[in-house]
């Protein structure tokens, strides 16, 4: 008799523990369901801003996150959030008003950010139902840079400086930009660029390559914390050929809908963050060997977000 008792209440105890681990992730009291899906592309400043926005949910509301940082390129970001958050999608990830104008929408680039703005969030919400929070204040554009005694000795100071020694110059810029319509196609025809060479590379190779003369003119985004390592300097776009690259929070309209407070949450950091502010991020990580993810959090807490 007394064995048969062991037998049910040990059953009873494997039943519970089945129910536990069914209710809800271990260790954090939370429904299964309400999980969010962070993406991000794969260079510096997306990592940071991915894990901020992670953080900021974390903190702030009642639900899980998962990271999936370091995915891609635009092109692989864009495609995943339209997926949602299955193997292969997202819910949220960090975009650019002109990214998502030019790159991904495919219209005609204009240099009025308000324009820019309201342009992508109307486009994105009609095409697919995703929706554009507040930008975050930074503008990543893209710039080009030279050496800063190439600079003066040439007095290169704009984009059109470099109009006429073109020839005698290789420009090493990232493969994305290479192809990019708002990249270096449509940049050679707005300045004439007749560069000897045109050397396409990953993104953290520029630096090195530049600094050894195998290039004399690289593509960089404003907001690059190597560009204060390198001692590079940043070129006029004398003819505004870039339009705004302010960033943004893009999140699915379904997601949003259930959980309106992520967007109470993640505009906290509306037009908070300079160019200055994110480039200096970006070097902590590129020029000081930080951990992206401690970057995040260690500012956030400093703004007392978290």
């Amino acid at each position: 008799m007394k064995k048969k008792w062991v037998t049910v209440i040990g059953g009873i105890l494997v039943i519970a523990m089945f129910m536990t681990g069914c209710g809800s992730p271990a260790g954090t009291g939370k429904k299964d369901g309400d999980t969010i899906v962070i993406g991000s592309k794969n260079f510096t400043e997306q990592v940071i801003v991915g894990n901020m926005m992670a953080d900021l949910i974390e903190a702030n509301t009642d639900l899980n996150v998962m990271r999936k940082l370091n995915l891609g390129g635009t092109s692989v970001c864009s495609e995943a959030i339209k997926k949602g958050s299955g193997d292969s999608g997202i819910d949220i990830y960090m975009e650019y008003t002109g990214t998502g104008l030019v790159d991904i929408l495919q219209m005609q680039p204009t240099t009025d950010p308000n324009e820019a703005y309201e342009t992508v969030k109307k486009e994105y919400g009609d095409r697919w139902d995703i929706a554009w929070l507040k930008p975050w204040g930074f503008n990543n554009t893209y710039t080009l840079a030279v050496k800063k005694g190439f600079a003066e000795k040439n007095g290169i100071e704009t984009f059109s400086d470099l109009t006429d020694i073109s020839k005698q110059l290789i420009l090493g810029c990232t493969m994305e930009f290479v192809e990019r319509p708002d990249g270096y196609p449509s940049l050679k025809e707005k300045y004439g660029y007749q560069f000897k060479d045109v050397k396409s590379m990953d993104t953290g190779v520029r630096y090195p390559a530049i600094d050894n003369d195998e290039v004399q003119v690289i593509n960089a985004f404003a907001t690059d914390g190597l560009l204060i390592s390198h001692d590079l300097k940043i070129l006029e776009d004398d003819k505004h050929f870039f339009p705004p690259y302010y960033a943004a929070p893009v999140v699915r309209g379904d997601v949003l809908e259930k959980h309106p407070e992520i967007a109470d949450v993640l505009n906290k950091l509306e037009n908070t963050i300079t160019d200055e502010d994110m480039q200096k991020l970006n070097y902590q990580v590129d020029g000081e060997g930080k951990d992206a993810a401690d970057v995040a959090k260690e500012y956030l807490k400093s703004k007392e977000l978290i």
